[in-house]
C-alpha cells in the first residue's frame, strides 16, 4: 500500500437554516467508517473528522488536507450532507450555517473540492459523496424538480496533475426530492445511509474482496457496495467515474475466509448420520472424516460442514469423534515464529519456508503480512517469507493466515543494522615487514594483543595474591618460631621461612599485572575499531579483574615491607 494513507470525513446533519432538514445518517456513518479506516488490520489511514463544521471550517479543511503530500501519499475524502444544486446546475454541499439564499458564500461548491483536488500531489485520491441531493432554485418556492441530478458532472474527467489517478463515487446516480412550502425535504432521509453502511460493511467484514486476495481495491469496493445498494433500494444506483492508471488497495482484507463451494454428502452417508444407532452415527462420521482429506475441495468442504453440524447437534459420543475429526482441518503452520536475526542494511536475506500441516482443505488459505517490510510468497508445501532490509531498526511484525474455517498467526522478528564500515586500503609493506619467501604474513594477528596482555596481567595479579598469602603465612610461622627458639632474631627466623621471597615476589608480579593491564586498556582504546565486540568485552573484564587483584596486593605487600623493617629493628 501507499507509504502515507490520510482520510478526511465530513459529516453534517444539523443545520441552523429551517429549509435544510436534519439528517439522521451522518453521525452515524463517519463514527462507523473513520472506525474501519483508521484500524491498522483494515485501513490502516489517518484519520480526520469534521462534523457539523461552518462552510468556512469545510473549505479550510478540505483545501488544507489537499496540500503538503507527496507522491506515494493515499487520500480518502468522505463527504456526507446535504447537496444543493443552483439554477445554473452548479453544485454545492451544505454546511451547518449554509443559507439556501447565499449558496456561493454559505456552502462548499463542488468545483472548489475539484480544484484541490486537481492540484494535490498525492498519488490517489478517492471521493465518496453520500449526499442528500436538492435542487434549490429559491427560497419559498413550491415545486417539483427535475429528477435526474448527475453529481460527477460537477467532476470533469480530466488527468489530475502531480499523481497516478483520482476517483469519485457517489450514493446513487439520481435523487427524488421535493420542495413542499419552503421546507425542502428528502424522501430517503428518514433511515441510515445504505451506501456508507454497505463501503463499512464491505471493509469490516472483508466481504468487498471480490477476489479473495487479500486485497480490497477500488473496483472491488465498488462492484460490491454496488451490488448491496441496489439489492437494498433498487431505485438507487451507486455511480463512478474514475482516471487511475493501475489499481488503489482501500484496504486489507482482514475477516475474510476463503470460500469454497460445498458438495453434499452422499444420500447413504446423510441417512447413516439420521440413524438413531449410535454407531451407526458414528461410522458416518468416520467416512465424513476420510472424505474431508480428499483432494477436492469441494468434496473435503461439504465433509466438513456436515461435521460441523453433528459436532454441534449430536449426541456426546459422536459429537466428540466429529469435533476430533475437524481438528484435521485445522490451519496450522510450522514454525509458528521466525527469526531472522541481525542482518545488514541493504543486504539480501535469505527467505525462510513455513511449512502448513494438515489435509489438502486445512493447506488452503490467504497469507497476508501486517508489516510493510514483510515479504510472503507462496510455495510448494507453503509459504515463503522474506524481509525487506532498507530500513534500520528492529522488526516485529505477524503473517496473518486465513483458512476455510480456522486462522492462524506467524510472527516475525529481524533487526536490520547498519553496513560495517569500509575497509580501509592496505597498505604497501615498508622494509622492515618484508618477510622472507616462503613464510606468510599474518597481520590479523595483531587483534589478539590486547586479550593477550589482558590474560598475562589477570594471571599475574592471581599470583601476586598466592606469594603474598604465602608470606603472610611464612611470617605467622617465623613469629611461632621465635617463640619456640627464643635463640634467634626476627629476622632470622623470617629468612628461614622464606618471607622476603615471597614479598618480593608478590610485589614485582602486582606491579607487573598493572602495567600489563594498562597496555591492554592502551592498545584497546588506540585500535578500537579493530576488534570485535567480543574481544573488547574479554580484554574489559581481564584487565578490571587483574586491576582489583593487584592494587590491594601492592598496598599490602608495601605496608608489611614497612612493618618488617620496624620489627626486624626491634626484636
Amino acid at each position: 500500500m501507499g507509504e502515507s494513507r490520510h482520510a478526511l470525513i465530513i459529516a453534517n446533519d444539523a443545520y441552523e437554516d429551517q429549509g435544510l432538514k436534519k439528517l439522521r445518517a451522518p453521525g452515524h456513518d463517519a463514527d462507523a467508517l473513520s472506525g474501519v479506516l483508521r484500524d491498522p488490520e483494515i485501513g490502516d489511514f489517518e484519520v480526520d473528522v469534521l462534523r457539523n463544521g461552518s462552510a468556512q471550517d469545510m473549505r479550510t479543511r478540505i483545501e488544507d488536507f489537499f496540500k503538503k503530500r507527496r507522491r506515494d501519499d493515499t487520500l480518502v475524502v468522505h463527504l456526507s450532507c446535504h447537496g444543493i444544486k443552483d439554477e445554473s446546475g452548479e453544485l454545492y454541499f451544505a454546511a451547518r450555517d449554509t443559507r439556501l439564499g447565499l449558496l456561493e458564500a454559505t456552502t462548499t461548491p463542488a468545483y472548489f473540492v475539484h480544484r484541490c483536488m486537481s492540484r494535490t500531489l498525492a498519488g490517489c485520491t478517492v471521493l465518496f459523496l453520500d449526499c442528500c441531493y436538492a435542487g434549490a432554485f429559491s427560497r419559498g418556492a413550491s415545486m417539483k424538480a427535475s429528477r435526474d441530478i448527475h453529481i460527477l458532472d460537477a467532476f470533469p474527467g480530466e488527468r489530475q496533475s502531480g499523481g497516478r489517478g483520482w476517483a469519485v463515487i457517489t450514493a446513487s446516480n439520481s435523487m427524488e426530492y421535493a420542495f413542499e412550502g419552503t421546507e425542502l425535504t428528502d424522501d430517503n432521509a428518514a433511515g441510515p445511509s445504505v451506501f456508507t453502511h454497505a463501503v463499512v460493511e464491505g471493509l469490516e467484514t472483508g466481504d468487498a474482496d471480490i477476489d479473495a486476495d487479500g486485497e480490497i481495491s477500488l473496483d472491488d469496493l465498488y462492484k460490491y457496495v454496488h451490488q448491496h445498494v441496489t439489492d437494498q433500494n433498487p431505485n438507487q444506483t451507486p455511480s463512478k467515474t474514475a482516471e487511475m492508471q493501475g489499481s488503489m488497495q482501500v484496504a486489507h482484507s482482514r475477516h475474510r475466509r476463503i470460500k469454497i463451494e460445498a458438495e453434499p454428502i452422499p444420500r447413504p452417508v446423510q441417512e447413516a448420520l439420521r440413524s438413531r444407532n449410535d454407531f451407526t452415527r458414528r461410522g458416518a462420521v468416520r467416512e465424513l472424516r476420510a472424505r474431508m482429506k480428499s483432494q477436492n475441495l469441494r468434496i473435503a468442504e461439504g465433509a466438513r460442514q456436515t461435521l460441523e453440524t453433528v459436532a454441534r447437534d449430536d449426541t456426546v459420543q459422536v459429537a466428540y469423534e466429529a469435533q476430533h475429526a475437524l481438528d484435521d482441518a485445522r490451519l496450522t503452520p510450522s514454525p509458528a515464529r521466525l527469526d531472522f536475526g541481525r542482518v545488514e542494511r541493504g543486504a539480501a536475506v535469505p527467505q525462510q519456508s513455513v511449512t502448513l500441516q494438515g489435509v489438502p482443505l486445512a493447506r488452503r488459505c490467504v497469507a497476508h503480512a501486517t508489516g510493510k517490510w514483510l515479504r510472503v510468497e507462496e510455495s510448494a508445501d507453503g509459504l515463503a517469507v522474506g524481509v525487506d532490509t532498507s530500513t534500520e531498526g528492529r522488526l516485529s511484525g505477524d503473517i496473518a493466515l486465513k483458512g476455510v474455517a480456522d486462522d492462524a498467526v506467524v510472527h516475525v522478528e529481524a533487526e536490520v543494522v547498519p553496513p560495517p564500515p569500509e575497509k580501509p586500503p592496505d597498505k604497501k609493506p615498508t622494509g622492515s615487514e618484508v618477510k622472507e619467501p616462503g613464510l606468510t604474513h599474518r597481520p590479523e594477528s595483531r587483534l589478539l594483543l590486547a586479550p593477550a596482555l589482558a590474560a598475562a596481567a589477570l594471571a599475574l595479579a592471581v599470583t601476586s595474591v598466592i606469594t603474598w598469602i604465602v608470606a603472610v603465612v611464612a611470617t605467622v610461622y617465623a613469629e611461632e618460631g621465635l617463640r619456640v627458639g627464643p635463640e634467634e632474631t626476627f629476622a632470622q627466623s623470617a629468612r628461614h621461612h622464606g618471607v622476603i621471597p615471597a614479598l618480593i615476589t608478590a610485589l614485582i608480579t602486582a606491579t607487573a599485572a598493572l602495567v600489563l593491564g594498562a597496555f591492554a586498556r592502551r592498545d584497546l582504546s588506540a585500535r578500537r575499531k579493530r576488534y570485535t565486540p567480543g574481544a573488547k568485552s574479554a580484554t574489559r573484564s581481564m584487565a578490571s579483574a587483574a586491576k582489583h587483584c593487584a592494587v590491594p596486593v601492592l598496598v599490602l605487600t608495601v605496608l608489611m615491607s614497612i612493618a618488617y623493617n620496624i620489627v626486624t629493628k626491634h626484636l
